[in-house]
């Protein structure tokens, strides 16, 4: 490889200053004293430079996992999460008050597309060259000053996203980079156009993904669909380059609906429910699942959202009728109780872009408690078995159809009502039916 020299950058930003805290004084001592490089990696540069206080903070040193091990004993530093030793990683956790992570600086040796196997070395050019796209392959020396070797800095300015060296290469040393650029191309860019050969490179090998394990897709696509931009890279991804098949997505997804919803509550939205406004039936939902292996919350959310919405859309000027649904899926009996049902609802709403007011008013109803439970149907004789579940189903749709209003009392009296008995007969004659 052709030796580069860095351009650098001095920062000196109140951001910056503020990652010094005395753990992390007491880290670059010790590097230091070790004789052992250490600099700041990756995304924090990348928000430093663009004036933004980084989430986290992630390290890489010229010192090996085994000389970091070691040096941490020598000191009596406490180690963690000591799997990523494999990686190159070593996390250690400085007077029991904050947690490092340091990466020793690497070399991918061979890549098949998903994972790679690498070497260690002290070259930072190298592991540079090893990261995907030039925004995320800047070093941040702990006296502030950036090291760039692709052009990193001039696309942080630009606002400009592009892959280290030859698209091609890097989209195939990890497919995954292919939803990579697409996430950071809408955190980062400050307009909607594409790169030509960047696009041509990513259709050209978007097969690759195929071979993504499931949750790596899901864990970059979550952030595609309610990030920055959403509507214009999903947009770009589905239509221009033909993702949907190897993201489970369906062939033909209702884009407009997508953007209207998204510019209406964007930070307000989940991931299933910008899922779910690109499809149209419950089934396509299934499909994402086998490709992203959703959480059983996540598939519930965009099966109700996608059962749901018609008639709550239908309904968006009947506020009775949210009310109602909110009860039924917290009070009706046999109901699953879970803290989530009540978010769904509000997911729903905001699909179908219901008013303020209206998300308001579900977000602070207070459920009325459905007086009556099977032991008060037991006091009152009601025989034991399924009979006392289609009373209790039969006496809530009275308590429900009287605005909820009816007592206890009230509703017990009824419990041996004529139709309960006829309802339970056309059951009984319903297998003789079939048969």
């Amino acid at each position: 490889m052709e030796r580069l020299t860095p351009t650098t950058r001095k920062i000196e930003s109140d951001e910056f200053k503020s990652l010094f805290t005395p753990q992390l004084r007491k880290l670059s001592d010790l590097f230091e004293k070790n004789q052992y490089e250490i600099r700041i990696a990756g995304g924090a540069v990348r928000d430093l430079l663009m004036g933004i206080q980084p989430a986290d903070v992630d390290f890489a040193s010229t010192a090996t996992p085994t000389q970091m091990k070691e040096m941490f004993e020598r000191e009596q530093i406490r180690m963690l999460h000591k799997r990523g030793e494999e990686h190159g990683t070593i996390t250690c956790r400085i007077d029991d008050a904050e947690n490092f992570e340091v990466t020793t600086l690497r070399v991918d040796v061979v890549c098949d597309g998903r994972r790679a196997e690498v070497e260690y070395t002290t070259d930072w050019q190298l592991d540079a060259n090893r990261r995907d796209l030039t925004i995320n392959s800047l070093f941040l020396g702990l006296d502030g000053t950036v090291y760039d070797y692709f052009g990193g800095i001039a696309d942080v300015e630009a606002r400009r996203v592009g892959f280290v060296g030859d698209a091609v290469q890097r989209i195939q040393e990890d497919y995954l980079r292919i939803l990579r650029y697409f996430r950071f191309f809408g955190r980062i860019s400050n307009c909607n156009d594409h790169d030509p050969e960047t696009i041509r490179a990513i259709i050209n090998n978007k097969d690759g993904i195929k071979g993504i394990s499931a949750e790596r897709i899901w864990t970059e696509l979550k952030k595609i669909v309610v990030g920055r931009m959403a509507p214009e890279v999903v947009r770009c991804m589905l239509l221009d380059c033909g993702l949907n098949e190897h993201l489970g997505l369906p062939s033909e997804c209702n884009l407009d609906r997508f953007k209207k919803v998204y510019e209406r509550f964007s930070g307000k939205l989940e991931p299933m429910t910008m899922v779910a406004c690109l499809c149209e039936a419950p089934e396509q939902i299934d499909t994402f699942h086998s490709k992203t292996k959703l959480s059983n919350d996540e598939r519930l959310l965009g099966q109700f959202v996608i059962n749901e919405r018609r008639r709550a859309e239908e309904e968006l000027q009947n506020n009775q009728w949210w009310l109602e649904k909110i009860v039924d899926l917290e009070v009706k009996p046999g109901h699953e109780p879970t803290d989530r049902l009540r978010s769904r609802v509000v997911q729903l709403a905001r699909s179908v872009l219901a008013d303020e007011d209206l998300v308001a008013q579900i977000e602070n109803f207070t459920t009325p408690a459905f007086p009556v439970n099977g032991r008060d149907l037991m006091e009152a004789n009601v025989k034991k078995g399924p009979h006392v579940r289609l009373v209790l189903l039969y006496l809530y749709d009275m308590w429900k159809k009287s605005g909820f209003t009816s007592t206890k009392d009230e509703l017990i009296s009824h419990a041996h009502d004529s139709e309960i008995s006829q309802e339970l007969n056309k059951k009984a004659r319903s297998p003789q039916r079939k048969r």
